[in-house]
């Protein structure tokens, strides 16, 4: 590994939150780890593998736009058109130099540019090429999105780059390949490239979406209004290419005897990551995070272990930076942070709740709420709905969570948001509901 000199690579920091005093016999350790990248930003970063570095332009990067070119996406005929100039304006985003291909995507996926099994890359002409070639898109055919995932991963391999990333637009329901079918092209795909994926209008399944956006560690949302499509484009695509360092993996290290209950993302969303771990030698496991740009980030973990006499404690698991390389070898990426447990007969201390821990606590029941009450409303089942949506008006409300607030407040009556009285509305439009579905792993900071 060649040395760089410190400004071209994001600095990572660790900081732990916790309560770290257990009563006698207790067990359970929980922290809130804040991880923090700063310092790569316009410079460009060596970290992730420096032959790929180009200095002053930022990591090589390839970016693959899938586009929904099914039959429903000519109804209303402006979606196609709002579709088109989306992704002309996330192409007119792309930085020079970067790899690009365009695929559409109906129950088969084709590539609509540059073709051949190639990637473009970016500059004045290949851009003007793509966006000429947009212009052919027409709707007509199904859809069977574990395709354009397969073509989009085939292509972003092709390049040896540092960041590979998907943008994904769909309109409708995974309808042309089994549920099994894609979660096979999901599996296939994880780990090798991220992805955004984003549903236009109300014709879709926000299930599939977010699922999508979650085994691929992007973000998912939804563009109600056709119209709104070209500005969500231009942003996702600005973020992609504040991206510096790829697969970033959360190393848990923990003592023997311990156990690890769970390891999440929290902010700003809440993702679960225990079920992703992959072993890293004894005792250690990595949890996949993605990419990076000057960004922070909270994980929420959890461990289980041997209880102790008072007065006595132990690191109760050690948690580092590192991106896995080929072979085996790891490149540490120089940030750790300490999970501790101190067994106290201090009443005081033993029961006081880190209000960081406490905070996401919240806020990860509230995304789960959330979920349950819109099932449940879906179901028939009035007051199990009630009862859901009231619990998560309450902890929206508790935690300052105003944007999550607002879009229940579009679902229910708001009676009594202390207390979580609400009453279901008797109308609820579609883009309402899916909103508040799509966004409900969304979540805010502590208030520092």
């Amino acid at each position: 590994m060649a040395n760089f000199s410190k400004s071209n690579v994001p600095q990572f920091s660790v900081d732990v939150y916790q309560n770290e005093y257990l009563p006698e016999g207790g067990a359970e350790v929980n922290a809130i780890v804040t991880v923090t990248a700063t310092g790569g930003g316009t410079i460009g970063s060596a970290v992730a593998a420096p032959h790929l570095y180009s200095p002053g332009q930022g990591p090589s990067a390839a970016v693959a736009l899938m586009v929904d070119c099914s039959g429903s996406m000519d109804y209303p005929p402006t979606k196609m058109r709002n579709a088109r100039d989306a992704t002309a304006a996330a192409i007119d985003t792309l930085r020079d130099g970067v790899h690009f291909a365009v695929i559409g995507g109906t129950h088969v996926a084709k590539e609509v540019y540059p073709g051949g099994g190639r990637l473009a890359v970016a500059d004045g002409t290949t851009r003007d090429q793509a966006k000429q070639a947009l212009r052919k898109l027409s709707a007509g055919g199904g859809t069977a999105i574990g395709t354009w995932l397969r073509l989009a991963d085939r292509l972003l391999s092709s390049a040896d780059v540092a960041i590979r990333h998907g943008i994904l637009l769909t309109d409708g329901r995974n309808e042309h390949e089994s549920p099994e079918d894609l979660k096979a092209a999901l599996d296939a795909c994880a780990g090798r490239f991220t992805c955004d994926a984003r549903g236009v209008g109300t014709d879709w399944e926000v299930k599939e979406v977010t699922a999508i956006a979650s085994a691929l560690l992007g973000s998912a949302d939804i563009v109600a209004d056709p119209a709104g499509l070209a500005a969500d484009f231009t942003q996702m695509m600005e973020t992609a290419m504040g991206k510096e360092v790829a697969d970033v993996a959360l190393r848990l290290w923990t003592p023997v005897g311990t156990t690890v209950k769970f390891v999440k993302q929290v902010a700003p969303t809440v993702e679960e990551l225990t079920d992703r771990r992959t072993e890293a030698g004894p005792r250690a496991g990595d949890y996949p995070t993605g990419s990076w740009g000057d960004e922070s980030r909270d994980y929420h973990v959890c461990v289980e272990v041997p209880p102790a006499g008072i007065g006595q404690e132990m690191l109760a698991a050690r948690v580092s930076l590192v991106i896995p390389e080929p072979g085996g070898s790891v490149q540490n990426l120089g940030a750790q942070g300490l999970v501790r447990a101190v067994w106290t007969d201090d009443m005081a201390a033993s029961t006081s709740i880190n209000p960081q821990v406490a905070h996401y606590t919240g806020q990860a029941e509230l995304a789960q709420v959330i979920q349950q009450g819109l099932d449940l409303r879906k179901a028939g089942d009035i007051d199990g709905a009630t009862a859901k949506l009231g619990r998560a008006v309450q902890l929206a409300g508790a935690s300052g969570n105003a944007d999550t607030a607002k879009l229940l407040a579009k679902v229910v009556d708001v009676v009594d948001a202390a207390a979580g009285t609400v009453r279901l509305k008797a109308k609820v439009e579609e883009a309402d509901e899916m909103t508040l579905e799509t966004r409900s792993t969304k979540t805010v900071r502590v208030k520092k």
